[in-house]
């Protein structure tokens, strides 16, 4: 035998590729007959000697494993601050109410879908209010699909009051990334791309289409956003199965899911009286009626209040209110004038109603004790949401087995090492109860543990690790939804798959 042959037979090596998004590594492992002579005669011997020796092959498997994961995870590693770096270039798009560039958040959004290959679809309901939609093709197009929503607007802030600017995206020195939107919830619509990045990277093919919605105005109201697309024959033609939306930050290790939320009643009580002079005592004054009434008020919602201390009752199953504003006085040039009681009085108050609430004894405490016309009372509803579907059912998603979808995704966050709470009313409001009016099961999710709830708040922040975390988390989730057939489906299409 030549020196070039033994040379290429010392040299050979067996394969192992590793993936890890665009970094791969190809590692060279001796075969079992290359190893030292000494080691192969105690394979061939058998007894006590074989036994160490193959001790030896676990010890040695053992090895090539954790080198496998080790280069694995180092790849994964090395794609994260380009992962973090797409999320802060979002958050720094400007799409605070009132004024949202939607337009640059659209543009943005198809940026990153062009290079996942997605297809791409701009509709406008309402001018100047645009709404993408994009979708990863499956292999099996006749399956209903599944919709992952996100809105694209976020609240406004008072800039002073942050440590650092709402639109910056900062990442501070414990890995906490600060902006408005952070948490609610352009976190979320990042999160469904990077989990298909994930999966794409790993060579998995959905069955089952997945469509993307990044909509407009759901921190307003949704009514020109996903309330008028759910009426549209656009929407109809998709056919979904199941829709996802956001959540809430869970403070534990437990994530918060959502089957239902309560319905914003937005009232406002007017009350009239005579006007009088400031230092006369009379019945029936404006200011006096409407006071009655928000003494009335600020009694129900303390006993709501206390069945939610008393953990009688969870915060999405409780009546809330909370007064809004108070408009009172005759104005003045340094204020208001001091010596005259007012002719009218109002006051604004944020009503969440649970499905489940007894909307009839509700109405009733309204008209009888809140805003009684035999004190010079009226009531406007500026928003009032109806909690219950066409056939007077509360608006709610089954938890049970008849939904397959809740079960999926459960089991899908065990398998990313995560785990899910006990299922939760939503206590304010999402772009989901539109969806279940349609009569589809809507699921209200967002991946963040471990985290302080700060929507609307003061320095709203999402830490990498959560957000990196989260990927993983609704990767499995997408994964177990694409590659779900119910048990009915014909057995061809079965097979196909």
């Amino acid at each position: 035998m030549g020196r070039d042959e033994e040379r290429k037979n010392g040299e050979r090596r067996e394969r192992s590729t590793i993936f890890g998004g665009r970094h791969s590594q190809t590692l060279k492992f001796p075969l079992l007959t290359e190893l030292p002579s000494p080691q192969v005669h105690k394979y061939a011997e058998g007894g006590s000697r074989g036994k160490i020796s193959c001790s030896s092959m676990a010890v040695t498997s053992l090895l090539l494993l954790l080198l496998h994961l080790w280069f694995a995870a180092s790849a994964a590693k090395a794609d994260d601050p380009a992962i973090v770096s797409r999320f802060q270039e979002y958050l720094r798009v400007n799409t605070v109410q009132p004024n949202p560039d939607y337009h640059k958040a659209v543009e943005f959004i198809i940026s990153q879908a062009k290079s996942l290959s997605l297809e791409s679809q701009t509709i406008e309901l309402v001018k100047g209010k645009p709404l993408l939609l994009l979708k990863w093709v499956g292999s099996h197009p006749t399956l209903p699909v599944v919709l992952l929503n996100s809105h694209t607007d976020v609240v406004p802030f008072e800039e002073s009051k942050w440590n650092h600017h709402p639109l910056s995206g900062h990442v501070d020195p414990d890995g906490k990334i600060f902006a408005r939107g952070s948490q609610d919830m352009k976190c979320v619509g990042m999160q469904y791309l990077e989990a298909i990045r994930k999966l794409q990277a790993s060579g998995f093919q959905p069955h089952r289409s997945i469509y993307l919605s990044f909509v407009p105005d759901e921190e307003i109201g949704g009514h020109d956003g996903v309330e008028k697309f759910v009426e549209s024959q656009f929407f109809k033609s998709l056919d979904v199965a199941i829709v996802l939306d956001e959540g809430l930050p869970s403070p534990t290790e437990s994530y918060r899911v959502f089957f239902g939320e309560r319905s914003p009643w937005w009232l406002v009580i007017k009350a009239k009286g005579a006007p009088g002079h400031g230092a006369k005592l009379y019945d029936n004054s404006a200011m006096e009626n409407l006071l009655k009434s928000i003494e009335n008020i600020r009694r129900f919602r303390a006993s709501q209040f206390d069945l939610l201390k008393a953990g009688l009752k969870g915060e999405g199953d409780v009546v809330s209110v909370n007064m809004a504003f108070l408009k009172a006085g005759t104005p003045s040039p340094t204020g208001f004038v001091m010596n005259l009681q007012p002719s009218e009085a109002e006051a604004g108050f944020d009503i969440r109603v649970p499905p489940t609430a007894d909307y009839e004894a509700l109405e009733k405490r309204l008209v009888e004790e809140w805003a009684p016309a035999a004190r010079n009372m009226s009531m406007e509803f500026k928003q009032r949401a109806d909690p219950l579907d066409n056939s007077g059912k509360p608006l709610l998603t089954a938890t049970d087995q008849s939904n397959p979808w809740w079960g999926l995704l459960e089991n899908a966050v065990r398998e990313a090492g995560g785990k899910t709470g006990k299922p939760e009313i939503f206590p304010a409001s999402t772009d989901a109860r539109y969806f279940r009016r349609a009569g589809l099961p809507a699921i209200g999710f967002s991946p963040i543990s471990n985290t302080p709830s700060l929507l609307h708040d003061h320095n709203e922040y999402l830490s990498k690790a959560e957000y990196l975390k989260g990927i993983d988390v609704y990767a499995s989730i997408i994964k177990a939804y694409a590659s779900y057939v119910p048990l009915e489906t014909d057995v061809g299409a079965r097979d196909e798959l």
